[in-house]
């Protein structure tokens, strides 16, 4: 058996599909339904405390896992071209990631007017600086994702990131203005550039080790373990449990610094979300090389059709709680009991399309359109 060293395997040229990060999409995209149904239904504050810190779990990871996943597949997807040293193959190869970049963020803002709590278009951002970057040294992500974090962090202790903000029905002043569209964008929009795309970069990196071997997912499980339990506890000691009101913390006060949270996203909350999503990823590859493929086939095809099932989950899930008079001003209990309903749906949908279609709706459009 291997042991790690202090560099990481490089992934295999070749190599089939690793079916545990299509199970990671699936459980991040589950993840992000009830987090988006529990903000919709402004369900955040009711219900038990052990509900409401067992639903806080997913605030912020979910969507992280989702990204660092995107940095991952950026650099799967161009490791041939990476081993080829053809100035021909990198250009394709950017292009194509350009090009997706660019459907993800108008298709993003055309889904903005219907849900502006929208990650797609910042997608189209993280994965347009991801092309630029492609065939970086593996050093230079890990510096560019660190300079992010600090860029953000900068901005949140130097300016107010709520002050475009109307937190009430999540509203944001000045979104159609020149400076106010960048600011939204790259510094204090729901998943802004910075400090975000800190996740993509350092999926990109991620994608680059060889996540086949079994001595090196052991040591990025443990490294992963160590930074979610330093912060959480930390976070805990300081602010208390996940999903408690800090509605009597001042502004002002230091405990912040300390936050894990995603809004503002804070130092801290960036090394757990980084961490969780390599634990989860870790646990869905060791769940794929395991599980029979009549138990894994559901949730491979529920992260092969992921952007739909973002799309519909708005579209269709919370539109049809909004028929009913069953959207807002909801408890956290029927948040949960719905958002899982959904996804159970979402699921056998996923399992039932993939059975007859090589890809889902969206993303045959996006492959159709930016190959």
């Amino acid at each position: 058996m291997t042991q790690p060293t202090s560099d990481p395997p490089a992934m295999p040229v070749a190599g089939g599909r690793i079916i545990g990060l299509d199970i990671a999409r699936a459980f991040a995209i589950v993840g992000m339904v009830i987090v988006n149904f529990k903000i919709t239904m402004s369900a955040d504050n009711s219900g038990s405390q052990w509900l409401r810190t067992l639903a806080a779990l997913f605030d912020g990871r979910a969507a992280a896992t989702f990204v660092v996943l995107a940095g991952i597949g950026a650099s799967l997807g161009s490791r041939r071209a990476r081993a080829s040293n053809d100035p021909t193959q990198h250009r394709a190869a950017q292009v194509t990631l350009a090009k997706r970049a660019l459907f993800l963020f108008v298709l993003g803002w055309a889904f903005f007017p219907v849900w502006p709590a929208d990650i797609l278009h910042f997608y189209g951002l993280y994965l347009a600086i991801g092309a630029v970057v492609l065939f970086a040294p593996d050093r230079s992500l890990l510096t560019l994702a660190a300079i992010a974090i600090t860029v953000a962090a900068v901005f949140i202790v130097t300016f107010d990131p709520f002050s475009n903000w109307n937190l009430d029905d999540y509203s944001y002043e000045g979104i159609s203005t020149p400076s106010g569209f960048i600011r939204n964008l790259f510094f204090d929009g729901f998943h802004p550039v910075f400090p975000w795309v800190a996740f993509y970069l350092f999926g990109m990196w991620l994608g680059r080790t060889d996540l086949r071997n079994p001595a090196w997912r052991r040591a990025l499980a443990v490294r992963a373990s160590v930074v979610v339990a330093v912060t959480e506890t930390a976070a805990l000691i300081v602010l208390g449990l996940k999903g408690s009101s800090l509605d009597d913390l001042d502004d002002e006060s230091w405990r912040w610094l300390f936050s894990v949270e995603p809004i503002p996203p804070l130092p801290l909350y960036l090394a757990a979300g980084g961490g969780t999503a390599v634990l989860v990823i870790l646990g869905s590859i060791w769940l794929g090389d395991r599980l029979t493929e009549t138990l894994s086939e559901p949730l491979v095809s529920t992260g092969q059709l992921a952007l739909t099932i973002y799309l519909a989950h708005v579209l269709v899930g919370m539109g049809v709680l909004e028929s009913m008079g069953r959207l807002e001003d909801q408890s956290l209990e029927w948040a949960i009991i719905t958002s899982l309903i959904f996804s159970a749906a979402a699921i056998l949908f996923s399992w039932a399309w993939r059975r007859r279609h090589d890809r889902g709706p969206l993303e045959w459009l996006m492959r159709r359109v930016a190959g």
